[in-house]
């Protein structure tokens, strides 16, 4: 199936309120046919709101939601073009795999022979052919993930909807998943609207990410964009990797991965002086976080080659130079 206008979803000064508290505050967002956007924010940021608005599943305060050439604000979920797969996956526990992937199609008069085998198809598609017959609690988080998504899938709508489908899931299972919703998207050629708090996430996974707070959207960018040159302080708090430092009336973002620790100091104006507060190994880098001077900075970390770490290592305590280039420094907005 390849992208069409018809999926292209543009949201239109879109407002949730709930009450005096205003969850959504007039966004404006143009996600373009065929993509993979992620909402990324914190808990209490809008995004959930913003997701269950394109679904049909809470009314729209105020703006429009329009989905190619349609308006769709007030339509029923139904007619919407929209399917949703939640985060609980609310499976029946009554009912098979195949039943829980043909359930719409009941819903809609369809044939019992044609809907069974539609889902039994979209069954295998995901991998689940030979767990047809089974019960939700059969089958494992990641299986029944596999159905929800199916059951999504089945009503061939323009645009899925997933409401951090991989925040049930174990580390390394979600890894797995998270590639394989990749694929899946790929494959089928529909827009997917994904809401998420995880950076590591949105990074992997979207072509645009849409990062919120506070009910209004900071910065829309690619995963690229946005983690090397943030929109502003709280994006780049956000989305880690960051330290952001205020010299001088300046505002600026340095990556941890480019900043240098030295044990004197060096000739560069581009240096704070540090306490090393704490050691932590990643692996293939260790994290080194440090208090800096008084009225500099907030907290730092740099991320250290593990090589170049254990070659000379820092101590809890250690007096040192935290140290960049120029280039590297990201000017934010006041």
């Amino acid at each position: 199936m390849q992208p069409s206008r018809q999926s292209e979803l543009e949201l239109i000064k879109l407002t949730k309120r709930y009450g005096n508290t205003t969850a959504v505050d007039a966004i404006d967002l143009r996600i373009p046919s065929g993509s993979y956007c992620c909402l990324l924010g914190p808990s209490g940021c809008g995004k959930t709101s913003t997701l269950r608005m394109i679904a049909g599943h809470e009314d729209v305060s105020d703006g429009d939601i329009l989905l190619g050439s349609r308006n769709i604000t007030v339509l029923p979920a139904a007619a919407r073009g929209t399917a949703m797969m939640f985060q609980s996956y609310a499976l029946f526990p009554h009912l098979t795999a195949q039943e829980n992937v043909a359930f719409s199609l009941k819903m809609r008069g369809v044939p019992k022979a044609e809907r069974l085998k539609r889902a039994h198809d979209l069954l295998e598609r995901v991998a689940m052919g030979s767990y047809a017959q089974r019960k939700p609690a059969e089958l494992s988080g990641g299986q029944q993930q596999r159905v929800a998504l199916a059951r999504a899938l089945i009503t061939e709508p323009s645009v899925l909807l997933l409401d951090e489908p991989l925040s049930a899931l174990d580390p390394f299972l979600r890894i797995r998943m998270r590639a394989e919703l990749k694929r899946w998207q790929l494959e089928l050629g529909f827009t997917f609207v994904h809401v998420t708090h995880s950076q590591e996430e949105a990074m992997a996974l979207a072509d645009q990410v849409v990062v919120m707070n506070g009910g209004r959207i900071e910065q829309v960018a690619t995963p690229h964009e946005l983690f090397n040159a943030p929109a502003s302080e709280f994006v780049a708090r956000f989305m880690g990797g960051h330290n952001v430092v205020k010299r001088n009336d300046q505002t600026i973002a340095i990556r941890a991965d480019r900043m240098q620790l030295l044990r004197t100091p060096g000739q560069s104006s581009h240096a704070l002086n540090a306490t090393v507060r704490g050691i932590e190994y990643q692996g293939t880098y260790v994290l080194v976080s440090l208090d800096a001077e008084a009225n500099a900075s907030d907290d730092l970390s740099v991320m250290l080659q593990e090589a170049e770490f254990f070659n000379a290592p820092f101590e809890v305590g250690t007096s040192v130079q935290v140290a960049w280039s120029a280039t590297d420094a990201h000017q934010l907005p006041a």
